[in-house]
């Protein structure tokens, strides 16, 4: 026996799982992209394209009174990470029934089918930060430039808070869509909701307060939370600990949840795929 498969054997548990979850994420990547022209501007075509419908219907036709100038940076500071989030849990619903042959014949952690699919995109948004940094340095130009704030070093617990967020529900997302196929659209349409009832087009503190206090109950949304740690390099007028701090505890309450589902359900879905 080499040398190299002597070590392999002596790999813990834990290295074993961070070097599949890797090679199966790059796979991913290299996968989605060996076969587009574009490649790596798919991944900033889309909130690109958002942000500029989004910037000229509240810019140019209506008169817009919520968010911050420069408005296209503070749209992109809050579609950018959307986008990570849904395209993770979109698809999560498909996590076990696109590559069903080969999660049945391998005896990696079944975790790592969700996992990878939140990195993978958790990469294509590092990704395309680079879009945000260059119209942020163009609004300099302008009479309203943006200004980097100490606060964009909170960007790093947005990442994390986001990591277990998602993570939580694609763990219950990705066994249920098994035996609940109608699931799979159904998570579709929620995120639709989950869209305009997030700050994204608008600012945490646009949130009205009477007669029904949305700005107290928006906080219940994890991703207000997480959003205004994002928005707060740029915009620190929008950091909410009140609202980061539901956003922890739901994230952590969801990953806990969805850990017992998964755990529960897993030689289920097996059977089923």
């Amino acid at each position: 026996m080499t040398s190299a498969a002597l070590s392999r054997r002596d790999w813990s548990p834990f290295t074993r799982y961070r070097r599949s979850l890797w090679l199966l994420t790059t796979r991913d990547l290299k996968v989605r992209y060996s076969t587009s022209f574009l490649g790596y501007f798919w991944s900033i075509l889309d909130p690109l394209v958002m942000a500029a419908i989004y910037w000229f219907v509240f810019t140019q036709i209506f008169h817009r009174g919520v968010g911050h100038e420069p408005y296209l940076v503070f749209l992109l500071s809050g579609l950018l990470p959307w986008m990570w989030f849904t395209g993770a849990v979109s698809d999560c619903t498909r996590a076990f029934t696109r590559e069903s042959k080969l999660i049945r014949s391998t005896t990696i952690p079944r975790t790592i089918w969700v996992t990878r699919l939140v990195l993978s995109k958790g990469i294509e948004f590092l990704a395309s930060i680079p879009v945000l940094v260059v119209f942020a340095v163009l609004s300099l130009w302008t009479d309203d430039p943006a200004q980097l704030h100490p606060e964009a070093l909170w960007s790093i617990l947005a990442i994390v808070l986001q990591t277990i967020l998602t993570v939580g529900i694609g763990l219950i997302v990705a066994p249920l869509v098994v035996f609940f196929r109608d699931l799979e659209r159904a998570v579709k349409l929620a995120l639709r909701f989950v869209f305009y009832a997030s700050p994204i087009i608008y600012g945490i503190r646009d949130l009205p307060t009477t007669p029904i206090d949305f700005h107290f109950w928006g906080a219940f949304n994890p991703l207000t939370g997480i959003f205004s740690l994002y928005r707060a390099a740029f915009f620190p007028q929008e950091l909410d600990w009140f609202a980061v701090g539901i956003a922890a505890v739901i994230s952590l309450g969801l990953l806990a949840i969805g850990t017992a589902v998964f755990s529960r359900t897993i030689r289920t879905v097996l059977k089923e795929i």
